[in-house]
């Protein structure tokens, strides 16, 4: 029984929702989601119980709708269901966290870390310090800015993801 005066709990599905949005929220800011997908995120949110109008609008655009257009509704709807944008440096801090799972897991190549501005992240943790600083700026020149060979970094690379990934969590979860 809840206090007088207290929102109800919403329901399990619509905290699925609520969380899938969230994820989603910094996802965007962190640049992984284009804009192009984000009507298929609030029709997910829709399905997971979530219901706001802005978020059925959303839902309800094209792909090819105006980027603008769509970033609008996204925020907007964000904003009608209670989720807080999150800062951009803290969603990229979340996202140099599931680069390196994903680069752990094998998902991606070490190669592939210099197809990004990776290295612009602004770090705070010597986690996060250790991993950005292997990551070169460019692919063509990364003998140059290593001076390591390609199994030595590919090996560091490793081992600084898996200090970042085992390291607590900063900051709100993302």
């Amino acid at each position: 029984m809840r206090a007088a005066g207290t929102a109800p709990e919403p329901e399990p599905s619509t905290r699925s929702g609520l969380a899938s949005l969230g994820e989603a929220a910094c996802r965007y800011q962190a640049d992984e989601i284009p804009p192009e997908d984000l009507p298929m995120v609030a029709a997910e949110a829709l399905a997971a119980g979530l219901d706001t109008p802005t978020l059925c609008e959303l839902a309800g655009l094209p792909r090819n709708a105006d980027a603008r257009d769509i970033r609008d509704a996204f925020e907007q709807a964000l904003s009608e269901a209670g989720v807080e944008l999150p800062d951009r440096g803290l969603a990229r801090r979340h996202a140099l966290r599931r680069l390196a799972a994903r680069l752990i897991h094998g998902e991606i190549a070490a190669a592939d870390l210099t197809m990004d501005d990776w290295w612009e992240t602004e770090t705070e943790t010597v986690e996060e310090r250790s991993f950005v600083s292997l990551i070169p700026q460019c692919g063509c020149c990364m003998e140059y800015t290593l001076g390591l060979d390609q199994r030595t970094w590919t090996a560091e690379l490793r081992t600084a993801a898996l200090a970042l990934t085992s390291s607590p969590p900063v900051g709100p979860g993302c």
